[in-house]
């Protein structure tokens, strides 16, 4: 356990919830704030802590996990392709036509992300990775103290994303999942099922939830 880091200022945590909370994107305030309280655990468990989230869209979830890895003398390691998930393309329900790259026709968040991150003033705690997640997983050697999945929550992007980074969290630390719905009616299957094939698996244990959100820790190093 590391001692205890300086006193983080109250108005500063203050005011990167603030900007959170005016940042478009899917979570709901109190995942939020739970999804940094879990952040903030794995920030003090472990020196020199490794974050890594997968699935930043416009940086909502990047701001509350970097004001954790501030917090704390983490990095957070803020992952997407920055081109949308399924649900996020022409005709589906959380399609922004703001959010299209006029000279592509695709969609474009990382210019977003990065003026949330710059306005958040948290370039020193957070580092972008653009990339699939599967390739970048692939070659990832570092353990994670935390790891956040809310990229696609289609079948294959889900899996991928799960099969791809959950084996990189360190005994001891902690695997966020969003989106987590047990009544099939109130959300898509994938991330429930993954949150269910951690649990089988015995490498980890509920350790928290919030809506949506299902936090574990892993407890076993095999």
């Amino acid at each position: 356990m590391n001692p205890a880091p300086p006193p983080f200022p109250t108005h500063r945590l203050g005011q990167l919830v603030d900007l959170a909370r005016d940042t478009p994107g899917f979570m709901p305030d109190d995942e939020g704030l739970a999804l940094h309280d879990a952040a903030v655990r794995a920030g003090r468990a472990f020196d020199g802590a490794t974050l890594v989230e997968v699935g930043a869209w416009c940086g909502k979830s990047t701001v509350y996990l970097g004001a954790a890895a501030e917090q704390t003398g983490a990095v957070l390691f803020s992952l997407d392709h920055h081109h949308g998930s399924e649900e996020n393309q022409v005709g589906w329900e959380h399609h922004d036509a703001g959010l299209v790259d006029p000279d592509t026709g695709r969609i474009d968040t990382l210019p977003s992300w990065r003026h949330t991150v710059v306005t958040a003033r948290l370039e020193a705690s957070v580092v972008g990775v653009v990339g699939e997640s599967a390739t970048v997983a692939d070659h990832w050697g570092t353990p994670i103290a935390l790891c956040f999945i809310d990229g696609g929550h289609g079948e294959g992007p889900a899996w991928a994303d799960y099969r791809g980074w959950a084996p990189h969290v360190r005994t001891g630390g902690w695997l966020a999942i969003h989106d987590v719905f047990p009544d099939p009616a109130d959300g898509g299957r994938p991330p429930f099922d993954l949150w269910q094939a951690a649990l089988r698996s015995g490498l980890f244990i509920e350790d928290g939830a919030c809506g949506s959100l299902r936090v574990l820790r892993r407890v076993d190093g095999a």
